[in-house]
């Protein structure tokens, strides 16, 4: 047998060996068996999310809830943000009784260098004693205490105090009258957002609740005290 042949046929042999074994393999595979669950075991599933079933509104203007839940929604925030709203609810605090003793006195005279008082304001809540950080925060109806400080001259020399008015010489708004204080069941109305801008020392910003910019205010229910600032007595 010449040698040509023979390399020939020693190849085929290989080849032939190789195909018997890859065979051989393949037919030592496990084959795939679907097998039921064990019985009694349950899927675990965290539990439906508990949101709470609040109104939105109260009439036409809406509820201190129902105005943050909007501002909060991707799907409600468009008709809110950056809205003139009407917004009902009672006023929890302010800001008047831990006013700085440096920024009370009349208008028209600087607070002393070194004071910086914060922006007056006052708290929106739903319930009368709702937390703070269930509120939101009304600011843009006085820009500082001397304006206030004002007001409760004006409102005290004045025999009946309801019909006497003050505004703001710094930013052309007439104050509340009566001035916020707790207990008072109020709608304010003003512009909705969820930053303040119009003080001095900047811009302020609550994205959960909202802040409230005061344009004008509805007594529903008045105040049990009228308010006051540290040092003024009231008539």
């Amino acid at each position: 047998m010449s040698a040509h042949r023979t390399r020939f046929v020693c190849m085929s042999a290989a080849i032939a060996a190789l195909g018997f074994s890859a065979a051989g393999c393949g037919s030592d595979e496990a084959k795939y068996e679907a097998r039921p669950a064990p019985s009694g075991v349950q899927a675990s599933l965290p539990a439906v999310p508990n949101v709470p079933q609040k109104p939105i509104k109260a009439g036409e203007a809406y509820t201190v809830w129902g105005a943050s839940y909007s501002l909060r929604s991707r799907v409600k925030r468009k008709d809110v943000a950056g809205k003139k709203l009407s917004i009902t609810g009672y006023i929890s605090k302010t800001t008047l009784p831990d006013a700085p003793e440096c920024a009370v006195h009349k208008g028209g005279k600087a607070d002393p260098e070194g004071c910086t008082p914060p922006v007056p304001a006052f708290w929106l809540c739903d319930t009368k004693d709702a937390p703070e950080a269930e509120c939101i925060k009304v600011m843009g109806w006085a820009s500082n205490y001397a304006q206030i400080y004002d007001a409760i001259e004006e409102y005290d020399k004045k025999k009946n105090a309801e019909d006497a008015e003050a505004t703001d010489t710094l930013w052309g708004v007439k104050l509340p009258n009566p001035l916020p204080a707790p207990g008072a069941k109020v709608t304010v109305k003003g512009d909705y957002s969820s930053t303040f801008t119009r003080a001095s020392q900047g811009t302020e910003a609550d994205p959960i609740m909202g802040l409230l910019t005061y344009d004008e205010i509805t007594y529903h229910e008045k105040p049990p005290e009228l308010a006051t600032l540290p040092g003024m007595k009231r008539r």
